[in-house]
C-alpha cells in the first residue's frame, strides 16, 4: 500500500509542482501565447490609429499578459495564475529597465565605433576646428583620470571611516545627524555642489579655477555614495564573526581592520565603483569650476583642464557632424574606461578577499 502511495505521489509531482490540486498548462502554451499576443497586436495597429513598434510592443505585452492569465485560471487554478502573473510583472518590469541601458549602450558603440582609433586616444583637439578631421580626446583622458584619482583620495577615506562610525560606534543624535546629512547629500544636485565650491573656493578664499577645485565638488557628490554603500555592506557581515573576535581578546578596532572591513571588501570596492563612476560623467561642476581647453594640462592646480563629459558637451552643440562624432567617440570611450575600472575593482576585491 505505501509503495503504491508513493509511486502515485511520484507520479503526481510532475504534474503538479506546487503541491496544490489541478491540472499544469502544457509547455507549448508559453510561446503559443506569445504568437497569438503578437498577431492580434499586429492587426490592432493595422486597425486602429496606433502605429509603431514601441505601441505594438506595449499592446503585445498587455495582451500577454490578459490571455496568460486568464488561461492559468482556467485551467491550473487561482493560485498558480496569481503566481505566473506576478512572474511575468517581474520579468517585465527587468526587461523595461534593462531596456534603456541596453538601447543607450548600442547607441553609443554603433555611433561611436568608427570614431575610436589610434590618434583618437592619443592626441588632443589642439589647433583642430570644428569642421576639421583628425584630432582626439588625450587632453580629456588625462583629465578624467587625474580628477577622478584624486578625487578618490579625498573622498574614500572620509566616507569609509563615516560608515564604520555609523555601524559600529554610532549611537545617539550624533549618528543620527549623519545619517540625516547623508542622506541629504545623495540627493544634492552636481550644480549645488559646484557652486557651493566656486563660492567658497574661488570667491572667498580668492584661488583660481583649476582641475582641482573640481575635485572638491566631485568629492561632495561620491562621498554618500561610498557611504551608503559601505554601510550597507559592513551591516551583512555576521555579529558572530566580530563576537567570535571579541571573546578571543581582540580590541574592538583590530576586529574592524581585520575581521570587518576585509569580509565586506567585496561590497565596499563595488561601492566606491559606483562612486568613481558617478563622478566621471559629471559636467555642470566642471564648466563652473574649470572651463574647457583643447590643450593637455597635466597641471590640476593652475588653468583649465579637459575632461571627456566637458569634451562631450563642447563637440556635441557644435554644428559639425565631424564634431558630433567626436562626442558620440568621447561617450563610447568614457564608457569604455569606466568598465575597465570596474572590471579592476573587481579583480583586486576578489584576490583581497578573506578566505
Amino acid at each position: 500500500m505505501s509503495t503504491m502511495t508513493s509511486e502515485r505521489t511520484s507520479a503526481a509531482l510532475p504534474d503538479d509542482p506546487y503541491g496544490l490540486a489541478g491540472q499544469v498548462l502544457p509547455r507549448w502554451a508559453v510561446p503559443a501565447v506569445v504568437v497569438v499576443a503578437v498577431a492580434l497586436s499586429g492587426l490592432l495597429v493595422v486597425a486602429t490609429p496606433a502605429h509603431g513598434p514601441a505601441q505594438a510592443l506595449v499592446m503585445a505585452a498587455l495582451l500577454y499578459l490578459v490571455v496568460m492569465t486568464a488561461a492559468s485560471f482556467a485551467r491550473e487554478g487561482r493560485r498558480r495564475a496569481v503566481d505566473r502573473l506576478a512572474t511575468t510583472l517581474i520579468v517585465a518590469s527587468f526587461l523595461v529597465a534593462l531596456a534603456p541601458l541596453t538601447a543607450i549602450i548600442v547607441k553609443v558603440v554603433v555611433e561611436g565605433a568608427g570614431v575610436v582609433n589610434g590618434t583618437f586616444l592619443t592626441h588632443s583637439l589642439r589647433n583642430i576646428g570644428p569642421t576639421d578631421t583628425g584630432g582626439g580626446i588625450y587632453h580629456g583622458i588625462v583629465g578624467t583620470l587625474e580628477q577622478a584619482a584624486i578625487t578618490t583620495v579625498m573622498a574614500v577615506p572620509v566616507a569609509i571611516l563615516t560608515a564604520v562610525y555609523l555601524v559600529e560606534y554610532g549611537r545617539g543624535w550624533l549618528a543620527k545627524g549623519i545619517t540625516f546629512f547623508v542622506d541629504v547629500m545623495t540627493g544634492v544636485p552636481s550644480i549645488v555642489a559646484g557652486l557651493f565650491v566656486y563660492t567658497v573656493w574661488v570667491l572667498i578664499l580668492g584661488f583660481q579655477r583649476s582641475g582641482f577645485a573640481v575635485t572638491f565638488a566631485l568629492a561632495i557628490l561620491m562621498i554618500p555614495v561610498v557611504v551608503r554603500s559601505t554601510e550597507e555592506m559592513l551591516k551583512l557581515v555576521p555579529n558572530e564573526l566580530r563576537e567570535a573576535s571579541l571573546a578571543l581578546g581582540v580590541p574592538r578596532w583590530r576586529t574592524i581592520v581585520k575581521v570587518v572591513i576585509p569580509t565586506a571588501l567585496p561590497g565596499i570596492v563595488t561601492g566606491i565603483m559606483l562612486g568613481v563612476a558617478r563622478v566621471m560623467g559629471e559636467t555642470a561642476p566642471l564648466l563652473l569650476l574649470t572651463g574647457f581647453t583643447s590643450s593637455i594640462n597635466t597641471d590640476l592646480l593652475h588653468g583649465p583642464q579637459a575632461s571627456l563629459p566637458l569634451i562631450i558637451f563642447d563637440q556635441a552643440q557644435r554644428p559639425s557632424a565631424i564634431s558630433v562624432e567626436r562626442a558620440w567617440g568621447t561617450a563610447l570611450t568614457l564608457i569604455v574606461i569606466v568598465m575597465l575600472l570596474n572590471l579592476a575593482g573587481r579583480v583586486v576585491a576578489r584576490f583581497s578577499r578573506v578566505r
